[in-house]
C-alpha cells in the first residue's frame, strides 16, 4: 500500500512540474516584453499579471485596472489607452 501512495504521490507530482514548465516560460516572455514597456504601460502590467489565467476575461481586467489607475492618478489619463493595448499584448504572452 505504501508503495502505491508514494507512486501516486510521484506521478502527480512529476504531472504539476511539467504543466508549469510552459507558464513559467511565457512568464518570462511577458516579462521581458513588459520591460519594454513605457512607465504606464508597465505598472498597468505589473498591476494586471497576477490576474492573467486562461479563462479569465483579459480585456475587462486590463480595462478595469488600467481605469483604477487613471482614476487614482498613478498614469496619465491621456496614455491609459495605448498603454493599456501594449500592456495587454505583453500580457497575452503570459497565456
Amino acid at each position: 500500500m505504501y508503495h502505491l501512495v508514494t507512486t501516486a504521490t510521484a506521478i502527480v507530482t512529476i504531472a504539476l512540474a511539467l504543466s508549469a514548465t510552459p507558464s513559467q516560460a511565457s512568464r518570462a516572455t511577458a516579462d521581458a516584453c513588459a520591460a519594454k514597456l513605457s512607465s504606464d504601460a508597465r505598472l498597468i502590467y505589473a498591476s494586471t499579471i497576477g490576474a492573467v489565467a486562461p479563462g479569465v476575461d483579459m480585456v475587462e481586467t486590463v480595462r478595469s485596472k488600467t481605469r483604477e489607475l487613471a482614476m487614482s492618478g498613478k498614469i496619465n489619463r491621456a496614455l491609459a489607452q495605448p498603454a493599456a493595448q501594449a500592456a495587454g499584448e505583453c500580457l497575452k504572452q503570459a497565456l
